[in-house]
């Protein structure tokens, strides 16, 4: 596939929300009930994002959340399945690392299911040391720092400024 007139583009503004959704659901098992309001908290937080543009269709999406120095995690890289095995995944992994908020970071994170040889070979390597996961109870209507905050001002504590 000639993929020479692919643009890539790093500006957050330009994401159509209605696309992404349709991307994530038609590429991505672990995001197909994600919803538009929630992916745009999801972009304003997250520095880099990257974008892949076939002329006015999304094509790929990645993006990071980082510190610039120390720790950085990349999220939610995908590739629209018609566009797969040509180098544009690697491409839009490449872009995000050399973005100015990732090209210093000392380690930087990212989660995969089923693309562990794809990652490798870019220069990620499997890391067992560092596998906790907290998951917030959004099925109950309240997330884990609710949780904690109910546990330290059950003690009298005041937590985040809040009581």
């Amino acid at each position: 596939m000639d993929c020479r007139h692919i643009q890539f583009c790093d500006q957050k503004e330009k994401i159509d929300l209605e696309q992404l959704q349709e991307l994530l659901q038609t590429s991505a098992f672990w995001a197909k009930d994600r919803r538009k309001e929630d992916l745009a908290v999801a972009i304003a937080h997250s520095d880099p994002v990257v974008t892949a543009w076939d002329r006015e269709q999304l094509i790929g999406f990645a993006r990071a959340t980082s510190d610039a120095v120390y720790r950085a995690t990349i999220w939610d890289v995908v590739i629209h399945p018609d566009y797969q095995r040509a180098g544009l995944g690697r491409k839009l992994v490449e872009t995000v690392l050399s973005h100015p908020k990732m090209n210093r970071v000392e380690r930087i994170y990212l989660m995969t299911t089923h693309h562990q040889r794809f990652y490798e070979r870019i220069g990620f390597e499997q890391n067992s040391s560092t596998t906790m996961v907290l998951l917030n109870q959004k099925d109950e209507g309240w997330g884990m720092g609710d949780e904690i905050r109910q546990r330290a001002e059950g003690k009298g504590q005041k937590v985040g400024g809040m009581r």
